[in-house]
This record gives structure tokens, C-alpha cells and sequence, in this order.
């Protein structure tokens, strides 16, 4: 089953100004995790921005669930790369993951309810009290996922979501979107610069090309579902899909 069809995106955010993303066409099916990578300037974020509604692109049509997105969809959640300015620091760990449930129609003790089940999810429930900036930005970020969870999306958008931690916390993440993926089967699309995290966690590495952005490859990744953090990267396969996707991002830059 298809979640999400992008067919023939263009957008340029000025009349006389360049096209940032060209004929993008893309599909993802029930429960797939598709990262797409790509030079700084080829137009990942605009394309995420213009699946969730944020922007109306000037050409082309995404659908979600075969209904065609015209502003923000209700069954969709972006967890973004900036963790401190998204989370509010008057608002306890638990409100802040509760705050979008109001969307959703429920009331306070069901909205609290399920930001404790997700904060569990994630290892946070001891934190529940606690407010954003008592946290490390390791521990804000995966509060942010736990507001993504608590959501239950049909689709979860990431923009560079472990861009601004430290080597070892970012391991940490990719692993726990790893388990909450399983967990709860969730559709997800992950933009990244880090090629070897856009294998590590994905099932399809989606390659932009620069100036005006559009796939130049769509990749399977054929690496066993169970992934650990050093013996997944030593496996033959992933060092030949490192090196594939690596030449497709230099050859579209040059």
C-alpha cells in the first residue's frame, strides 16, 4: 500500500527567481523508511516543507494516502533538526508532547496519557516533570520524537533531525528511530547529509541532484532489518552502497 506519492514537484520561491526542486517523483509505501540525501542548496528541505503543507509548490502534486495535500495534513508530524526552538520552555516534557494531541479531540487526561506512553517509548519517562532546557539536546530531541509518537502520524517527516548532537547521541537516536519504526510501523522520511546514517536506518536512499534538485537514484538497501551500530557498517553491502550513493552525491555536485 502506497502512503505517500509525490509526482512531477517543481517549486521556485520566486516567479523570476531559480527553481530550487524539478520533476521530483517519488513514492513511499505502508511503513517504509526512505532517506533522501543530497548536497546543501539541492532542495530537500523545500521538498519536505512542501509534503507538509508548509509551502505550496508551484507545479506537480503530492498526495498522502491518495488524497492530494492542499495545506497541512492531519495524520502527519515533523520532528525538526532545530530541537530547541520547537519545544516550549514554559511547558513541562509531558505538555510538550501532549500540546498537538488538543488537535486530535482529547481530553486532558487521555492527552497526558499518551504523551506518558510515548516519553516510555523513548526512555523518558522520568523526565516527564522536568522542562525542555533541564534536558541535554539529545534528550530534547528524543522528547521531540516522543511528541511525533504520541501524535501516531500515517507520516513522519525529518529534517536533519540529529544534526545539531554529538557523534555517540546521534547513534543513540538512529537506533531508537530504528525501534520505535518497528514498534509502531510508522512511515517515515528522513533528510540527511550523512550518507552513512541515510543507510544505516533506511530501506531506499532517495539521491538529489543540485540546481534545480530531482532523483538521480532511488536505492534499495538490502541489509538485514536487525542493524547494530559496527557490525551493520562492516558488512560488505553497506560499504558498496556507501561508496554508490557517495560518487552519485560528488557526480551531481560537479
Amino acid at each position: 500500500m502506497t502512503t505517500l506519492e509525490v509526482d512531477k514537484l517543481r517549486h521556485a520561491y520566486h516567479r523570476a527567481g531559480p527553481t530550487v526542486i524539478e520533476d521530483v517523483t517519488l513514492t513511499v509505501g505502508d511503513g517504509e523508511l526512505v532517506s533522501i540525501v543530497g548536497r546543501s542548496g539541492c532542495g530537500k528541505s523545500t521538498l519536505l516543507r512542501a509534503i507538509a503543507g508548509l509551502v505550496r509548490p508551484t507545479g506537480g502534486q503530492i498526495r498522502l494516502d491518495g488524497t492530494p495535500v492542499d495545506g497541512t495534513p492531519d495524520d502527519l508530524a515533523v520532528v525538526f533538526q532545530d530541537y530547541s526552538r520547537t519545544l516550549l520552555p514554559w511547558l513541562t516534557v509531558r505538555d510538550n508532547v501532549a500540546l498537538p494531541l488538543r488537535r486530535r479531540g482529547m481530553n486532558r487526561a487521555t492527552r497526558r496519557a499518551a504523551a506518558m506512553a510515548a516519553l516510555d517509548a523513548v526512555r523518558l519517562a522520568d523526565t516527564a516533570r522536568r522542562h525542555p532546557w533541564q534536558l541535554s539536546g539529545g534528550m530534547q530531541q528524543r522528547v521531540s520524537i516522543a511528541r511525533a509518537l504520541a501524535y501516531r502520524p500515517r507520516l513522519l517527516l525529518m529534517d536533519e533531525p540529529f544534526g545539531s548532537v554529538d557523534a555517540q547521541t546521534r547513534e543513540e537516536l538512529e537506533d531508537l528511530l530504528l525501534a520505535v519504526q518497528a514498534t509502531h510501523t510508522m512511515t517515515i522520511l528522513l533528510v540527511t547529509h550523512d550518507i552513512d546514517e541515510s543507510i544505516y536506518v533506511g530501506d531506499r536512499v532517495v539521491v538529489l541532484g543540485h540546481s534545480p534538485g530531482r532523483v538521480i537514484a532511488d536505492l534499495t538497501v538490502g541489509l538485514p532489518r536487525r542493524r547494530d551500530q559496527i557490525a551493520t557498517r562492516e558488512l560488505p553491502e553497506f560499504v558498496h552502497l556507501r561508496a554508490t550513493v557517495g560518487r552519485l552525491v560528488r557526480a551531481a555536485a560537479a
